[in-house]
């Protein structure tokens, strides 16, 4: 195990070195500019033809969802552990200058987003089972020719493996921790946790099974309804805390811009350097919404849309409600409590939910944030579970062919019961580097189609202009 976790930590320092985020930031930045910031000149288009089109129904043939079906799908796979537990990492380990630099990456990444997600639609196919496929792998056979295969085998074998443990095994064993943590806060002697885990393992992977192998229609009917019940669950439970502690925003807000810069200033040293801050904020800004990884894209290719520019927009969206409102929130929930309540948030030490549950208990007592973070973490897990099934399956199924599918959902149901009831340090780590890994050939990708995709932007908009004229 020591020999994994040498060569592991050997890759990922290289994986999230400085060309990395090179990469990955100058992605984003050359979509915005070739873009001229499309995110933010049309982010009122995008709100109103997303967050306003929620409640029209649509339809959805065979293989296919619904626009908001496949958005909800990607959130179910982006909104998880990532904008909790992720999160209270990134705020302990880089102290508030790493909300900076997620909300940074957030701003960049919804232009990667919108690209991901147009690339996903315009070069998508269908499967012998009539399903739309589509993602990293099928713009680059096809956007940018059968030689470049190659690269979207290796885009496939990264995020197979990395929905084992980022999308599955992670998600699981954060939902046990939180309900451990519940179970304890009422029974602080209670001494069957292990039992409860690998009970908690085995229905959570009945419950998927149920799900995934039901089918796309299946998995995005309950999607639509799980993502928004949790999204606005949780988003109440931390405004609560915020605006109990509203008076120690001013201080907060100061810290965040300067500890971006000035980490040491602002936690005693313990955060470590502004790399360091800038580290944490940017791979949990990922980690959360996933811009730049190539994993939405595969659940947007699904959609019963066939105008790329009208689900692209989803992903502007996606990434705003993910990171900007939600993570926000948490990192917001989790200061509020330090600054305001007087909550040790140990800087140095990496914290995990029980850490953001004492945060939430600090409005709605012990029992009760404990209650919350374990209700809000089982959805927002679940979630992921099921919408990272999709991705991992997609790929196998690019690489092996239709009838790896079966064969990969239970290895990766298997995998469910596994993340219930083992330690996660080292996934957690071995995830972190294939998530770097699998980005890799997606950014590329994404900058050598980015002429399509200001193509597309720009026809889409210019025959928009030209029918309100008439």
């Amino acid at each position: 195990m020591e020999t994994i976790v040498s060569i592991n930590s050997a890759i990922n320092g290289v994986v999230w070195g400085a060309p990395m985020l090179i990469l990955l930031i100058g992605v984003g930045i050359l979509m915005t500019v070739r873009m001229k910031g499309l995110q933010f000149r049309k982010f009122g288009f995008a709100m109103k033809n997303t967050l306003g089109k929620i409640f029209i129904k649509h339809e959805a043939g065979e293989g296919e969802m619904t626009p908001f079906q496949a958005v909800s799908t990607a959130l179910a796979g982006t909104v998880g552990t990532g904008n909790i537990a992720g999160i209270t990492a990134a705020i302990t380990l880089g102290g508030p200058g790493a909300l900076f630099w997620l909300w940074l990456t957030a701003l960049i990444g919804m232009a990667t987003k919108y690209s991901e997600v147009l690339l996903a639609v315009k070069f998508r196919e269908r499967n012998k089972f009539g399903d739309w496929v589509g993602g990293p792998m099928y713009y680059i056979k096809n956007g940018m020719g059968k030689n470049w295969k190659w690269l979207g085998v290796a885009f496939s074998i990264f995020a197979a493996l990395a929905a084992l443990g980022t999308g599955n095994a992670i998600q699981s064993g954060n939902i046990v921790t939180s309900i451990d943590t519940v179970i304890l806060s009422f029974a602080p002697n209670f001494g069957g946790l292990s039992t409860v885990n690998l009970v908690l393992g085995l229905v959570l992977a009945v419950l998927a099974a149920f799900v995934l192998f039901g089918g796309v229609k299946r998995l995005g009917s309950v999607t639509e309804k799980l993502v928004p019940f949790m999204a606005v669950v949780y988003i109440i439970a931390c405004l609560a805390v915020v605006i109990a502690n509203v008076s120690s925003l001013p201080a907060i807000f100061h810290d965040i811009f300067v500890g971006a810069f000035s980490p040491s200033g602002i936690t005693g040293g313990a955060a470590g350097s502004m790399i360091v801050v800038l580290t944490w904020g940017m791979k949990r800004g990922i980690f959360s919404n996933e811009a730049g990884l190539g994993t939405a894209p595969m659940a947007h290719a699904t959609t019963s849309e066939t105008v790329p520019v009208k689900q692209a927009v989803y992903g502007i969206f996606e990434v705003f409600l993910d990171t900007i409102i939600i993570c926000t929130l948490t990192g917001l929930t989790l200061l509020c409590a330090s600054y305001g309540s007087g909550l040790n948030l140990n800087y140095g030490v990496q914290g995990d939910t029980s850490l953001m549950a004492a945060s939430l208990g600090t409005v709605f007592t012990q029992q009760g944030g404990a209650l919350i973070i374990a209700i809000g973490l089982a959805l927002f897990a679940f979630s992921t579970i099921l919408g990272w099934a999709l991705y991992g399956s997609r790929c196998c199924e690019f690489v092996f062919g239709p009838k790896a599918i079966k064969p990969y959902y239970i290895v990766y149901i298997i995998c469910t019961v596994l993340g219930a009831t083992v330690d996660l340090g080292v996934i957690w780590d071995i995830s972190d580097t294939l998530n770097g890994l699998m980005s890799i050939p997606n950014l590329i990708a994404v900058a050598v189609l980015s002429g399509v995709v200001v193509k597309e932007t720009k026809e889409f908009f210019a025959n928009k202009a030209e029918k309100a004229e008439k």
